[in-house]
């Protein structure tokens, strides 16, 4: 599954000459937590979220110890400071923003937000922003019916990412989640990679697989054999 199957295609945006204040309005009336900043041209520059304006609630240096203080870059201290002193959206935003492609997988979107700690992650198609990803729509998309896991194993895992020559060679099962696979390959690195996207598929809980091989050649044996097969003639 594809980030834009996923995505919101009508964004909120900002602009880095917007007040802070109007921001925050914008973020109360609609419920949400962050707004992209895009230029003229509608790419991303950043991203104003709920934490950049409580920045203007306090003191970011407040109560810091002067051991503490130490602890933190120059960098980084001058950044809090122009946050909780911004009155635009251009010194309250955070920049750069962690942006996702839309031909992404859903999987790829998950990890970015996890690595990054974010809540959000503006779409990218030809450069500019087509849409928005939040971790609710993320969500949403591991509740899916069975007959959508079983398509999508099918049409883009076996045919698609593994190019295999006779996809209906394998029998694809689902039920709430949990898939089954049998059949034979002609490779166990073949089988062990179905396996390994097969759990990377949104809504996939377990993955169960009774697949065989022709080949073994994850083994080193095989894989001595290969190098042999490979190696160029003195």
């Amino acid at each position: 599954m594809k980030v834009e199957e996923i995505m919101t295609r009508a964004v909120l945006t900002t602009g880095p000459d917007a007040q802070v204040r109007d921001v925050a309005r914008i973020l109360v009336e609609n419920h949400i937590s962050g707004l992209p900043v895009c230029d003229e041209e509608g790419q991303v520059i950043g991203v104003v979220s709920e934490g950049d304006i409580l920045f203007k609630e306090y003191d970011p240096t407040l109560g810091r110890t002067s051991w503490l203080f130490s602890w933190f870059s120059e960098d980084e201290v001058i950044r809090e400071n122009m946050k909780a002193r911004a009155l635009n959206v251009r010194d309250a935003m955070t920049a750069p923003a962690i942006t996702v492609h839309a031909y992404c997988s859903v999987a790829e979107a998950a990890r970015l937000m996890s690595e990054h700690g974010v809540n959000r992650l503006p779409v990218i198609g030809a450069r500019k922003l087509v849409g928005i990803v939040t971790r609710t729509d993320l969500v949403r998309a591991f509740v899916r019916e069975d007959v959508d896991i079983r398509n999508e194993i099918e049409e883009d895992v076996l045919r698609r990412n593994l190019w295999l020559e006779e996809p209906e060679a394998v029998v694809v099962e689902v039920e709430r989640g949990a898939v089954h696979v049998a059949g034979r390959l002609e490779t166990r690195s073949e089988a062990l990679a179905l396996e390994r996207l097969a759990a990377r598929v949104p809504g996939v809980v377990s993955v169960e697989s009774e697949l065989t091989w022709t080949t073994d050649d994850t083994s080193r044996s095989a894989q001595r054999q290969l190098r042999r097969t490979y190696e160029p003639v003195a």
